[in-house]
């Protein structure tokens, strides 16, 4: 596959192919509208056509439109162009773009099937390829799309929240069931066997839901703590506010040094959590984190649950796979089976994934943690991030598709029970209407490049070789000449994804507080407080806190040649973020020149910063 013929280009290169499939698809849809009873009369008429009033509104709308493509020309991102490698955007699939404006065109609502028959039957089959690309059965488990990552994490919360309450609803409702069991045990129950328990009692399940966490805020205090990385997204913040967990019964693990949740400080806060009686409500952990791009240890997690299981400690466990999630493509072959770590750079050989053969990735750390995400309740992932489509189209999988019971609510009106249709979307999900057209942009991708090896794969290896392409270039160049100042560049770490974080220091600098002046100026000039169309380099940047990050970047710090007292008084740390999504950087020659380019752009805008100063 040659994934440079799915992009428009960073010079339009392929305008070509798209122009005409573009036309081709709304002359498609005009004709369907002219071929619906075609004996039906014109509305519009030619005297219309032609009258004054007509010509002057036309006119009105071509210079409005005229307005609205200078303004989009003058101040959007170029996030088509290398040169941009600051947040998670970057080219968008030429096929998924083309299968938004088809969509588009005949604006279905996938809230109801009986709004969007086709895009339904699109999005139904968009979230079985998410389940095989998880590693979940499609046949047992269930995907759709949502507006972003955040609604994905605020639906895990929900499912977390209301599978968590149905043991105490099921003692209230029918208490035969568990009569032999605690309130503790009650609230370490295992999904499966609360699903199970819903199974014994079908036509029960309305009479459960409404003494389950729906119906009575005073169980969703005693369900126990919601557990997550510092590495969060915010997301996760307002996902406890929204559905009345609560922001104090939220608890952040610490971190290492590579950025990954510390899974002995993980451990710590469970044993402590077990002892004085307090249930979990559930544990997160992020597969591409968003300021670091690091891989957590979903291995270690599913071994400490399976561990905590046996001593019947159970709780709920979700993945936030929001950015990396696609990434689970390159370790698949083209049965959907898990590549072993052995076999991989042969199968990286064989498919091309890689220019430079001999690349360092991934670590065995990261190839584990992919490998253990299908054991998860359910994962968060977003097409329109490493997916490369274009907004809104976010993503949840769920291992087992009972629990959307859990969840439903039904609309005469929208969706009923009893309808025999391929799926109630809108009974079981958190967003009311929903753009079809995302349906149809996924799937035209999806259906254009495999969740494997063989089709995603490329194009996952394409980005993460140029993030390792980056990454080398700045810890191998270490320093640029600018007047008669050095400037240093330290790299963060090795990046377990496609994400580089760096800082830049004056050389014999040892003032942390001057040190975080100088890599915001560069940002100043190197973002959107610039007339963006005219930069030649645009980066993102990011802060540790240490409310947030506790003393994870002393590493880098000390690196720097920094103290620990300076750290200790000023407690934050400014960093420039690539994300290097861009499909172009793997090339060694575009490389190349890009890499030249990029040089002449630290040299500049240090130079001016300098001067400033």
């Amino acid at each position: 596959m040659d994934i440079n013929s799915l992009f428009l280009g960073a010079k339009s290169e392929n305008d070509e192919i798209f122009s005409k499939e573009l036309v081709k698809l709304f002359y498609d849809h005009a004709q369907w509208r002219k071929n619906f009873h075609p004996e039906d009369p014109d509305i519009i008429s030619k005297s219309e056509l032609s009258s004054n009033e007509y010509i002057k509104t036309t006119n009105k709308m071509e210079t409005v439109l005229n307005e609205l493509s200078s303004k989009l020309r003058a101040k959007m991102m170029p996030w088509h162009s290398p040169r941009y490698i600051g947040h998670m955007n970057s080219e968008t699939l030429m096929p998924a773009t083309l299968g938004y404006f088809a969509g588009m065109l005949y604006n279905g609502n996938n809230i109801a099937y009986e709004g969007a028959p086709a895009t339904t039957v699109l999005e139904v089959e968009v979230g079985q390829d998410l389940c095989k690309l998880m590693g979940y059965e499609p046949e047992i488990g269930w995907g759709h799309l949502t507006p972003d990552g955040s609604t994905a994490n605020y639906e895990a919360v929900w499912y977390m929240r209301n599978i968590k309450s149905i043991p105490l609803a099921i003692k209230e409702v029918v208490p035969e069931l568990v009569k032999e069991k605690t309130q503790w045990e009650l609230l370490n129950m295992s999904v499966d066997e609360i699903m199970d328990l819903l199974d014994k009692v079908p036509d029960k399940l309305d009479d459960i839901k409404k003494y389950s966490s729906r119906n009575d805020n005073t169980k969703v205090t005693m369900l126990g703590k919601l557990i997550v990385p510092e590495t969060k997204h915010y997301s996760w913040l307002k996902a406890a506010d929204i559905l009345g967990i609560g922001l104090d019964n939220l608890i952040t693990i610490e971190i290492d040094d590579k950025f990954r949740m510390n899974i002995d400080k993980l451990k710590e806060v469970i044993d402590n959590l077990v002892d004085k009686k307090i249930p979990i409500l559930g544990v997160v952990s992020v597969v591409g984190t968003t300021e670091e791009g690091a891989v957590d240890y979903v291995d270690k997690v599913i071994n400490l649950k399976d561990e905590y299981s046996q001593n019947g400690i159970n709780f709920y466990y979700h993945i936030d796979a929001a950015y990396g999630g696609y990434g689970r493509a390159i370790f698949l072959d083209e049965d959907y089976k898990f590549i072993p770590y052995e076999n991989l750079h042969d199968v990286y050989n064989k498919y091309n994934v890689f220019k430079n053969k001999d690349i360092d990735w991934p670590s065995k750390e990261v190839y584990n943690a992919y490998e253990s995400m299908s054991k998860a309740d359910s994962i968060t992932v977003d097409p329109h991030k490493m997916g490369y489509i274009p907004y809104k189209a976010g993503g949840i999988v769920i291992k087992d598709k009972r629990m959307k019971n859990t969840i439903s609510y039904f609309a005469n009106y929208a969706f009923q029970k009893d309808t025999k249709i391929p799926d109630l979307l809108g009974a079981f999900i958190l967003e009311g209407s929903k753009a079809g057209a995302a349906a149809a942009a996924v799937w035209t991708a999806h259906r254009i490049m495999d969740l494997n090896v063989s089709g995603y794969g490329q194009l996952i290896g394409a980005s993460v070789e140029g993030a390792y392409n980056l990454y080398n270039k700045l810890q191998n160049r270490k320093e640029y000449i600018v007047n008669e100042s050095i400037v240093e560049v330290h790299p963060l770490c090795k990046p377990d994804f496609n994400m580089v974080d760096y800082v830049f220091n004056i050389k014999g600098n040892t003032d942390l507080v001057k040190m975080n002046k100088l890599n915001f100026d560069f940002y100043k000039k190197s973002s959107y407080f610039t007339t963006s169309y005219i930069n030649d380099l645009i980066v993102s940047h990011t802060e540790f806190d240490y409310s947030d990050y506790k003393d994870s970047p002393l590493e880098i710090i000390r690196r720097i040649g920094i103290s620990k007292d300076q750290w200790d008084n000023v407690h934050k740390l400014v960093l420039i973020r690539s994300c290097t999504v861009t499909p172009y950087l793997n090339d060694p020659e575009v490389f190349k020149y890009y890499s030249e380019e990029f040089d002449k752009a630290i040299v500049s805008k240090f130079s001016e910063i300098l001067k400033e100063n």
